[in-house]
């Protein structure tokens, strides 16, 4: 099948432990692998039933995490009318069976298992669904669904706890000083990575306007330095992404990253003298005057959601421990040079105005390397507790991180 634009699409079939056969190849316009609204509403509308995927087996071509051809498990919610099980055959026996490291939510009874649990949720908090759920997302870091209740829609977002913050305690932290920058948790399950989220009303801030960044980046500082401040954030248990453990671990990733050759010798060389000079770095970094604090890890615009308003940041599992240079830099591969301006002058001065005598602008022009490292580290993290099948999507990020902290170091 040619691919005119998006990507095309393979499925295997299964209900209640039955193979039903492949649906497709067919054509979806969407290109990221993790967007599965369009696979869901095809295959569906093939059987007759609703669906779930289950999770990414497989994907020929394609790059950064979209494009190519795709192949999902898709789980049936209901047997399809005259639907029969069929033998698989080895190969797809092998893709579709057991495998370490699997998401917990990456199968059919772990599916259905979260679904069942939001719906009990919402029943008892007296926002009962009104409709089927339906999949937004899903990929190795987290599954999305949007459910439909009479007074509106409610998001169920299931993580992996073995590797993740605990989001509705990350949100309830930050929330604690910033309720306004925060979305609403009804319910939690930190066992299973679980939470529902209610809606917040409007869009995601992809080319964030200059009104949306002069009211994000001052509101997260201020939760930040009152975090620090009373001592909330050191004693919230957050994952340990300090400028001090990112340097302590750097040495042993570019030991794995030069046994599995994915740097150059070159690269590798640079990368273990810059690895060298981070202890001078993180002391400079601290004469800077910033407090640790807690942080949100992965603070781009597209994790900021307005109507007009005031943004909401949302996506809290990669909260941390950490100092907050690391969210200060984090807009500036998403944003133009004149956006970038912006969010660095804005983020500067609320720091000044919360902690005076600080240098937040030398903060952002010593940071990127350490920056950069503490991404490849958090890439490896992700690659290390993810099944194989899945590896496609962070394959090769560890090392591209690596060298973008050369390049800053340059």
């Amino acid at each position: 099948m040619d691919q005119a634009n998006g990507r095309t699409v393979g499925v295997h079939l299964t209900h209640d432990g039955d193979y039903l056969g492949p649906v497709g190849p067919f054509e979806v316009t969407d290109p990221w692998w993790s967007s599965v609204g369009a696979v869901t509403e095809r295959v569906a509308a093939e059987t007759g039933v609703p669906v779930a995927v289950v999770r990414l087996v497989g994907v020929t071509g394609g790059a950064g995490c979209r494009d190519g051809h795709t192949v999902y498990h898709v789980e049936a919610l209901e047997r399809p009318a005259g639907a029969e099980p069929r033998p698989a055959g080895p190969d797809v026996d092998a893709l579709l069976g057991p495998a370490e490291r699997r998401a917990g939510w990456a199968t059919p009874a772990g599916l259905r298992a979260a679904l069942d649990w939001a719906e009990r949720a919402l029943a008892a908090a007296g926002r009962p669904l009104t409709g089927p759920a339906e999949q937004v997302r899903t990929w190795n870091l987290s599954g999305v669904f949007r459910l439909p209740t009479a007074t509106g829609t409610v998001w169920l977002k299931v993580i992996n706890p073995t590797f993740n913050a605990v989001e509705a305690e990350a949100i309830a932290l930050f929330g604690a000083v910033a309720p306004v920058l925060v979305p609403t948790v009804l319910a939690a399950d930190p066992a299973h990575g679980r939470v529902l989220l209610d809606e917040v009303p409007g869009e995601d801030c992809w080319g964030p306007s200059a009104e949306e960044v002069a009211a994000v980046v001052p509101g997260l500082v201020a939760a930040q330095a009152a975090l620090a401040a009373d001592g909330r954030a050191v004693a919230a248990g957050l994952p340990d992404r300090t400028p001090q453990a990112v340097a302590a671990a750097v040495p042993g990733l570019l030991d794995r990253l030069a046994a599995a050759a994915e740097l150059t010798e070159k690269e590798l060389t640079a990368a273990r003298a810059l690895a060298a000079g981070l202890p001078a770095l993180v002391e400079e970094l601290a004469a800077c005057g910033l407090p640790e604090t807690a942080v949100h890890g992965d603070f781009h615009p597209g994790n900021w959601r307005s109507d007009g308003t005031g943004p909401v940041v949302i996506d809290f599992a990669d909260s941390c421990l950490g100092h907050p240079v690391t969210d200060g830099l984090r807009p500036r591969g998403y944003v133009d040079e004149e956006r970038w301006a912006q969010v660095a002058e804005v983020w500067s001065r609320a720091w000044r105005e919360r902690v005076p005598g600080c240098d937040p602008e030398r903060a952002l022009e010593l940071a990127g390397p350490l920056v950069h490292f503490g991404q490849a580290l958090r890439y490896q993290q992700f690659l290390d507790h993810i099944e194989d099948s899945e590896r496609p999507y962070h394959e090769g990020d560890p090392a591209d991180q690596v060298r973008q902290a050369l390049a800053a170091a340059g």
